[in-house]
């Protein structure tokens, strides 16, 4: 007779704010904005935690998923190229290459609800219900058992806003962001009930809203503000609830924990990387007005990709590749050196380029980049093959991500230098 996997004692509750930095929720919750959030840090301990390199949610919410980084689970970035060419591919969950910490606890029994996880999609079946989140292009292929879709369309779940329309106009944003929240709460309040171990949920709104408004939040005269703080205070109120359940229903305050995946900041300029290479001769196009990196020359020791990843040109790598491999070290040294000079109105922009085993490890260290740009806060990165001038402001966005301003929200101490790679075994370890 077969031997029953016996259940876990603990049930632990993981809610994650998107793009939430550690200096905006300690100010809001010492205003009293998010006062119950004050409450929990006051009784609690808050780390200033280190996000993915670059510091893009498709990288850090799977160093999450995975306690690991991209050479060990596969992602480098929201694109990446088509292996042997120059042509844009976006990677979705089928490409993580990495166990998940919840499949893990599958072994043990452990039944797992998530709600809203970034990088999951197309969603696959788990010891439990999975829901995925952006960037996810229909509910059909998000949603894991498929038997939930129903209620999630019933309820008016939505994925995400519409960035593109929010972007433009500010009453859509407002708008977009109050209904996929209350697609949230209709969703955990479907799902709290039912039988779990684990439970996540992931709130995407905070970053939308930083990307387009983060003015707003910093100057108390904008005409947004008071609707940023309002919005805040709608999320403390979720999270709330959230605490005083699961207080009530697990007996403790030790497996409840709060994170971000990056933090943010207000933007100066952008800094577009392939318009930098190419005034600096590492790179060249076969025409004047390239449609994408397809049309790079042969002559190109270098590229960009979005956000902050440069790539050698390897002869053996690319079809175009010029660059022998005992030559490459010498170019990535001297991209350091230079664009670690790069200043804009006498202020230094970069604040360190990153040779890639420096941050990666595993099997996949090769399919990545061979540097990382890591910016000052203000400067944002970006891999456009279009711009001529290295630096620009793109309309309508306002806010940046930062690496090393996400924040760590848990009963304990788990030390001063975090990662967010490290949370999983946090987790795993209340099992």
């Amino acid at each position: 007779m077969a031997t029953l996997k016996k259940k876990p004692k603990n049930r632990v509750c993981v809610i994650g704010l998107d793009g939430v930095p550690y200096d905006l929720l300690l100010d809001l919750a010492k205003k009293g904005v998010m006062s119950a959030m004050g409450r929990i840090i006051d009784s609690g301990h808050l780390h200033k935690m280190k996000a993915s390199l670059p510091e893009i949610s498709a990288v850090s919410w799977t160093d999450f998923m995975t306690g690991t980084n991209s050479g060990t689970h596969g992602i480098f970035g929201f694109t990446d190229l088509k292996p042997g060419t120059y042509e844009l591919r976006y990677p979705n969950s089928l490409d993580v290459k990495a166990p998940v910490f919840w499949e893990t606890l599958a072994a043990k029994n452990v039944k797992s609800i998530i709600i809203n996880q970034p990088s999951t999609y197309p969603a696959w079946p788990i010891n439990g219900v999975l829901i995925s989140g952006f960037v996810a292009v229909e509910l059909a292929k998000a949603v894991h058992p498929l038997s939930h879709k129903a209620a999630l369309e019933q309820m008016g779940y939505q994925i995400d806003i519409d960035t593109l329309k929010a972007r433009e106009n500010t009453s859509v944003l407002w708008n977009e962001l109050i209904k996929t929240l209350m697609g949230r709460q209709k969703a955990l309040n479907h799902f709290w009930y039912e039988e779990w171990d684990y439970f996540e949920l992931v709130l995407t709104g905070t970053d939308r809203l930083h990307h387009f408004l983060w003015s707003a939040y910093e100057n108390p005269a904008h005409p947004h503000h008071e609707n940023f703080l309002d919005y805040y205070r709608q999320i403390d109120r979720l999270i709330n609830k959230i605490y005083i359940s699961f207080r009530k229903t697990s007996g403790d305050e030790e497996n409840i924990f709060f994170l971000s995946d990056h933090g943010f900041t207000g933007i100066r300029q952008e800094i577009y990387l392939n318009a930098w290479l190419e005034k600096e001769k590492f790179l060249k196009f076969s025409n004047s007005a390239p449609r994408g990196l397809e049309d790079i020359s042969p002559k190109s020791v270098a590229f960009a990709l979005d956000p902050s990843r440069i790539y050698i040109n390897a002869k053996d790598k690319y079809p175009q590749g010029s660059v022998k491999a005992g030559e490459a070290k010498a170019i990535k040294e001297e991209i350091i050196r230079r664009l670690g000079a790069l200043e804009f109105e006498g202020r230094k922009v970069i604040r360190k380029v990153y040779n890639a085993r420096e941050i990666y490890s595993g099997p996949f260290v090769s399919k990545g980049p061979d540097l990382v740009v890591l910016s000052e806060p203000g400067f944002d990165l970006k891999g456009s093959v279009k711009k001529k001038e290295i630096f620009g402001r793109t309309p309508g966005l306002q806010g940046m991500h930062t690496w090393d301003d996400a924040f760590f929200l848990a009963k304990h101490d788990f030390g001063a230098d975090l990662a967010i790679s490290d949370l999983s075994k946090i987790i795993m370890d209340r099992f």
